[in-house]
């Protein structure tokens, strides 16, 4: 009997029966050692057959997956952003630092970059917090179409950013401190006369002009009647009622500071009705 069993019942050939031809593909020459049919060990991996998708690279994403023209572009906008950062940083720390061999040597160009926009101001820290409202209110001489002049009353624009902060959750800087931080800066480089002291003292009036000017040609009552001609600005300044346990007394009478006439230039005019 052959060492292998066959298949009584299988087909015949010159090869011999059927369980003889499998047992010859299982150990004849360069056959593999498990067989490749459903009895035997699977096959190897047919080269052509499709590679494993785990196995696939990942697609890029992010600026991987720009052309190179377009991530040169991408990274130069990152490197400026991240210069001007670093160059504004830098500019507020020094103009905040004490005097030291930077601020002696480029003390202009450090104020000209902080000042008025960026001035930073600490009072939230000292030891005397603020204890008056300050309100800033301006007026305006029209010019109207019979070329006549009139002048409007006083307009509170500390109670418009007011009526704009109350009940906002997400108030902008600028109704928060753009016109109280204009004012403090106007106070601090003025005299009791009201006179500008020294270069800054001219800036802080051109800001608080602009910033007049602009909101005044918001108004469209205004701009009905006429066209700006000059602006005068007060503040009202009321002390905060102390708690009724302090047993302090103030005085609860507002007092005034009202400033010369500025006449509008052409230019601001023309900005604050656009």
């Amino acid at each position: 009997m052959d060492a292998y069993d066959e298949d009584s019942k299988g087909p015949y050939g010159p090869d011999g029966s059927a369980g003889a031809r499998r047992a010859g593909a299982l150990d004849g020459p360069g056959g593999p050692p498990g067989g490749s049919g459903p009895e035997g060990a699977p096959a190897e991996t047919d080269p052509a057959s499709p590679a494993d998708p785990a196995s696939e690279p990942v697609p890029s994403t992010g600026l991987a997956a720009l052309s190179p023209r377009y991530r040169l572009v991408a990274g130069g906008a990152l490197a400026v952003v991240a210069a001007v950062a670093a160059v504004h940083l830098g500019m507020v720390f020094f103009s905040l630092a004490p005097a030291n061999t930077v601020t002696k040597r480029h003390g202009k160009a450090v104020e000209a970059w902080v000042y008025p926009e960026f001035e930073q101001n600490w009072k939230l820290f000292a030891p005397n917090p603020l204890q008056q409202n300050i309100a800033v209110q301006v007026r305006a001489q029209l010019r109207t179409q019979d070329g006549d002049l009139r002048t409007t009353g006083w307009t509170d624009l500390s109670a418009q950013d007011g009526a704009a902060i109350d009940g906002n959750l997400l108030p902008s800087h600028t109704q928060q401190n753009e016109l109280r931080r204009a004012w403090d800066f106007l106070g601090t480089t003025h005299g009791t006369d009201n006179r500008p002291v020294g270069v800054r003292g001219a800036l802080s009036e051109q800001y608080v002009r602009r910033i007049v000017v602009l909101r005044l040609g918001r108004d469209e009552a205004i701009s009905r009647v006429g066209t700006l001609q000059r602006v005068q600005v007060r503040s009202r300044t009321v002390n905060v009622i102390p708690p009724g346990w302090s047993g302090e007394k103030v005085s609860t009478a507002p007092a005034y500071r009202v400033l010369p006439w500025w006449t509008v230039t052409g230019d601001e005019t023309e900005a604050g009705t656009r």
